[in-house]
C-alpha cells in the first residue's frame, strides 16, 4: 500500500516523504530504498520511541514539514484510492485556510464519525459528529488531508489525536475544508477490507487499461484484473483471475486455481491447489491439492502441507501446517487439540468407531460438533484409504458410514 502512496506523491511533485514509525525501522528501510532511487525522492523515519497518536508525529517531523511556508501531505498508510494529489492541492490553494480533508461519501455513516458543513458553506467544516443516530450527512474522513505548516504550531510533542484534538481546534478557527474524493477508497487495515482493496484497485487499473494488468487474451487469464510481475513463473492449465496479484519470483505450478487473492514475492502454489481469498505471505508454499479460501491468511515462510484444507485460517510466521484448520470454528483451538483423536478415528471401521466413542463417555461433547461438522472433502485419508481397498464404488458408501456414526454419536453426547 505504501508503495502505492510513493507512486502517486511523486507523481505529484513531492520530493520529501516522512514516514512515522515505532516499530523496526531498519526493516521498512531495507524495503522502501530502491522506491528512493526509483522515483528520484528522499525518505525519512520519524522513530517514536513511544506511540504519539495520530497528531503527535507530525510535531515529531517538524524540521522537515516545517523548513518552509509549503503546505505538506498527511496520509493514513492502511487507505488506497485514486490519490487525487494535483487537485486537492489546487483547492487548499484556492480557499487559502490551514486545512483540507479528503471526503468520502458512504452508504451507512451510522457506522463512522461524519463531517458536517457549515450551512452557508459546500466546503468548510461546522462540526464532527461520531456514529450519528439521525442523519446529518454521508461524509467520512477519507484520511488523507493536506495542512499548512502554521498546523504544527497547535501540536504538542506528546500522544496526540488529530482527529479529536487538532482538527476541531482548527474547525473552531474556521480554517478547516472538506475535499470530495471521486472514484474509490477503502481502509485495508484488516485482511477481508485489503482484499476488497486489492480488487477495487485492479478494477481501476482495467478502467485507465493500465499496462502493469496481464493481457485477458493470455490463455490462462480467466476472468480479467490479473497482475503478474514479469519475474512469477506461471505452470500448464492454470486459471487465474478476476482479481488475483502475483508478486516477483512467485511460483505457481500446474493446473493451479487463482482467485481473489495476493500472492507476495518468492512463494510457491504446487500442483492443482485452489486459492481463494487468500493472502500468501512471502517465501510461503501451498501443497498439492491443498485449498485455501475464505480470507485465510500466511505469515512469511509458512508451508501448508499437500491436500490441506484451511477455511478462514491465520497462520504465523514459520509454520507449518499438516492437517486442516477452520479458523471459522470459535472452538478451532478444539481442533488442534483433538487432531489426535480425529487421526485415528479416520482409520478405524464403523464398529470400532462405535466402541470407541462409547469409551470417550468423558469426552467433551465439542470433539464430536466439530468432528460433524467436517464437510466431505475434508476425509482426503478416508478417500485414500478405501478407494484401493474396496473401489471406487464402495468409497462413497463407507464415507456415508462414517459421517453418520458421527451424527450418532453426537446425538449420544
Amino acid at each position: 500500500m505504501i508503495a502505492h502512496q510513493i507512486e502517486a506523491l511523486a507523481a505529484a511533485g513531492v520530493t520529501d516523504i516522512v514516514l512515522a514509525v515505532n516499530y523496526r525501522p531498519e526493516v521498512m528501510t531495507a524495503a522502501l530504498k530502491k522506491y528512493e532511487e526509483q522515483y528520484n525522492i528522499n525518505i525519512e523515519f520519524s522513530v517514536e520511541t513511544e506511540p504519539l497518536g495520530t497528531a503527535g508525529p507530525l510535531k515529531l517531523a517538524e524540521k522537515t514539514l516545517g523548513k518552509d511556508n509549503t503546505p505538506f501531505f498527511v496520509l493514513n498508510s492502511d487507505i488506497i484510492c485514486d490519490f487525487p494529489f494535483e487537485d486537492l492541492v489546487k483547492f487548499h490553494k484556492s480557499h487559502g485556510q490551514e486545512g483540507t480533508i479528503v471526503v468520502t461519501k458512504v452508504e451507512e455513516p451510522s457506522k463512522y464519525g461524519v463531517i458536517v458543513h457549515k450551512p452557508d458553506h459546500p466546503s468548510r467544516i461546522d462540526r464532527f459528529v461520531e456514529k450519528p443516530v439521525e442523519f446529518v450527512g454521508n461524509r467520512i474522513n477519507a484520511g488523507i488531508y493536506i495542512l499548512n505548516p502554521s498546523v504544527l504550531q497547535r501540536i504538542e510533542l506528546r500522544p496526540t489525536s488529530i482527529e479529536q484534538e487538532t482538527f476541531p481546534a482548527i474547525v473552531k478557527d474556521g480554517q478547516l475544508h472538506s475535499f470530495d474524493l471521486d472514484g474509490f477508497w477503502m481502509d485495508v487495515g484488516q485482511p477481508k477490507d485489503f482484499l476488497t482493496g486489492t480488487c477495487l484497485y485492479l478494477s481501476s487499473l482495467t478502467k485507465k487499461h493500465s499496462p502493469l494488468l496481464t493481457s485477458p487474451s493470455e490463455s490462462f487469464v480467466n476472468g480479467g484484473n490479473v497482475m503478474i510481475d514479469p519475474s512469477a513463473k506461471i505452470g500448464k492449465n492454470c486459471k487465474i483471475g478476476p482479481n488475483v496479484v502475483i508478486g516477483p519470483n512467485v511460483v505457481i505450478g500446474d493446473g493451479v486455481r487463482l482467485q481473489r487473492c495476493v500472492l507476495l514475492q518468492g512463494s510457491k502454489v504446487k500442483e492443482h491447489a485452489w486459492v481463494k481469498s487468500t493472502i500468501v505471505g512471502w517465501n510461503s508454499t501451498i501443497g498439492r491439492w491443498a485449498r485455501m479460501e475464505n480470507v485465510s491468511v500466511l505469515g512469511d515462510d509458512v508451508t501448508i502441507g499437500d491436500e490441506v484444507y484451511c477455511n478462514g485460517a491465520s497462520v504465523l510466521p514459520h509454520k507449518s501446517i499438516k492437517q486442516n484448520v477452520d479458523g471459522e470454528s470459535r472452538r478451532s483451538r478444539d481442533v488442534v487439540e483433538t487432531s489426535s483423536v480425529v487421526e485415528r478415528m479416520r482409520v478405524l471401521t464403523l464398529r470400532q468407531f462405535r466402541r470407541l466413542s462409547c469409551r470417550r463417555a468423558n469426552h467433551s461433547a465439542i470433539d464430536m460438533r466439530l468432528l460433524y461438522s467436517w464437510r466431505l472433502r475434508h476425509w482426503v485419508g478416508i478417500k485414500k484409504q478405501y478407494s484401493g481397498e474396496y473401489g471406487v464404488h464402495s468409497e462413497r458408501r463407507l464415507l456415508i458410514q462414517h459421517l453418520r456414526a458421527l451424527h450418532t454419536i453426537y446425538r449420544i453426547r
